[in-house]
């Protein structure tokens, strides 16, 4: 018979299949997008903006949306958001776009996906999750699968270590957030996220001089802003949700399965060959796979934020 505490971490895994599905169409798409913004950090801003008025947008509609907020009831919950916003919903993302903009993609891909690997040891010192011998063994094919996409680990340079910071960071925020998770919505963290960290990025625009770069979008720029803030959205909304009810190291290793999704989708539009990295997508897979197998199966409660 199944628990009311499995069917939590059941649904936690189910939310970060569909955070993983929008987060494959959404890096196939913000390539472009960039492109067509041409600057990195006001591109970011936009659509993060957008992202922000979807989720209020949500949260407004109440009931029938199913989103709602709840007040913090401590200094330490009031922290913990502003951090989010900053160190979660600002900072890296300039960090990563900036990065992006200049570093190899496929180095820039493995290095995202390592954030596996930092919240694996962050949630275990700080969160106290447990990692099994499935656990291991699926990292590690993620990790290998991820190396053989993109042909292997060559040299950093800033800009790859941009991303890296942006990682690193990205990593931080899932440990604050998931412990805020355990008294506060994920709508309200999601919504804190984006929010506070628009008005972070929209204070750093305007120091830099760029407002005009937001007030004088094309059509195809703001077509774009539209479609990948949307996305965001989504992806917000969905990965804390996935959060709040699974293992952190759980929720982030299924994220990995993004990648396979982009691949997919980078072959069918650009006619990108899938036949050389075959093998290792389908190692990804297995790995993915077997994540979702062992939550899935498994009849503990996570391990309860301390």
């Amino acid at each position: 018979m199944t628990t009311p505490m499995t069917s939590s971490r059941r649904a936690g895994i189910l939310l970060a299949l569909v955070t993983a599905a929008i987060s494959g169409v959404a890096v196939f798409l913000n390539a472009d997008a960039v492109r067509a913004f041409g600057d990195a950090t006001a591109y970011t801003t936009a659509k993060n903006l957008v992202a922000a008025l979807v989720l209020l947008a949500l949260v407004g509609a109440g009931s029938r949306t199913g989103a709602r907020l709840t007040r913090p009831r401590t200094r330490g919950q009031w922290a913990g958001l502003a951090a989010i916003g900053v160190f979660g919903g600002s900072v890296p993302f300039v960090l990563f776009f900036e990065g992006l903009a200049r570093a190899d993609s496929a180095q820039a891909a493995f290095l995202h996906k390592t954030l596996l690997l930092w919240v694996a040891v962050l949630a275990m010192v700080f969160l106290g999750e447990r990692l099994s011998g499935v656990h291991l063994v699926a990292i590690a094919l993620l990790v290998v699968g991820q190396i053989g996409l993109v042909g292997g680990v060559g040299g950093f340079g800033s800009a790859e270590m941009m991303i890296l910071g942006a990682t690193v960071l990205w990593s931080v925020e899932v440990v604050v957030a998931k412990r805020l998770l355990a008294g506060v919505s994920s709508w309200t963290v999601g919504v804190a996220r984006m929010g506070l960290g628009s008005l972070a990025l929209m204070a750093w625009v305007l120091v830099r001089g760029d407002l005009g770069l937001l007030t004088s979008m094309t059509a195809t720029q703001a077509g774009w802003v539209l479609l990948t803030g949307a996305l965001l959205a989504g992806y917000v909304a969905t990965w804390f949700a996935a959060l709040q009810r699974a293992l952190a190291v759980d929720v982030t290793a299924v994220l990995v399965l993004a990648a396979p999704l982009t691949a997919g989708l980078n072959a069918v539009a650009n006619g990108a060959p899938l036949s050389p990295v075959r093998d290792w997508l389908l190692v990804v897979l297995a790995g993915g796979a077997l994540v979702v197998w062992a939550a899935w199966r498994s009849q503990p409660e996570p391990v309860a934020v301390r």
